[in-house]
């Protein structure tokens, strides 16, 4: 059986060209990109500076001697190729599941380019029934969880494996929204990015350049 999150993430690593900045995605999709692309710089010496978008995917790449950096001790990054946990036809996604969805979209808003790689499952007719993802301050986390209950977006606080509060990389709580079918994307990323105490939202609107995605044995490309 084929392995889709393997098959997409070689194929994404081939869009990475010598001397390139590139942001390093997060999540069991990006583990095989990282780590194609430290088979490519130890067969065919490439070379690339990766900019990771998170500790896991730092300690990845610095295990596999990816030479990293961090986005401010950058000029630009020429590419980011990241996981997704839903896109839609217009190449809007939602991003997060790993929780790292604030160093994701700070990094690739500040990329060229933005690739997008997953199996078949995270394509979608309309965003939502993947939880949305929001970060939050601690301090703010459990008025703006009551907000969310008076708005009705059935909201939980995403847990560690052992049952306390996830803590992102950034030293913030993330609130899951259970919303099952976003109807108005953009209004609601208005809205939620004005809540004080909100860090970030895991909607990721007009941010990828394509989607490369697995389907039956083959990559499926989508282009913006």
């Amino acid at each position: 059986m084929v392995n889709e999150k393997e098959l997409v993430g070689v194929a994404a690593a081939q869009y990475v060209e010598d001397g390139m900045v590139v942001g390093l995605g997060t999540g069991s999709t990006a583990y095989y990109l990282i780590t194609a692309l430290g088979k490519r710089m130890k067969e065919e010496g490439l070379r690339f500076t990766g900019i990771p978008t998170s500790i896991q995917s730092a300690e990845l790449a610095a295990s596999l001697d990816i030479p990293i950096a961090s986005l401010n001790d950058v000029a630009k990054i020429d590419l980011t190729i990241d996981g997704t946990d839903e896109f839609d036809p217009q190449l809007n996604g939602i991003k997060g599941g790993g929780g790292a969805h604030l160093i994701e979209k700070i990094i690739a808003v500040n990329s060229e380019r933005v690739i997008w790689i997953c199996d078949h499952t995270k394509q979608v007719d309309q965003l939502g029934a993947f939880p949305l993802p929001i970060e939050v301050i601690p301090a703010a986390s459990q008025h703006l969880f009551y907000a969310f209950e008076d708005k009705g977006y059935a909201p939980t606080f995403r847990l560690s494996p052992d049952d306390n509060k996830f803590v992102t990389d950034s030293g913030n709580f993330i609130i899951d929204l259970h919303l099952e079918k976003i109807v108005d994307a953009t209004k609601l990323a208005a809205e939620l990015t004005q809540m004080v105490g909100v860090v970030e939202h895991g909607l990721f609107l007009g941010i990828a350049d394509k989607v490369l995605m697995a389907k039956d044995g083959q990559v499926v490309e989508f282009n913006k």
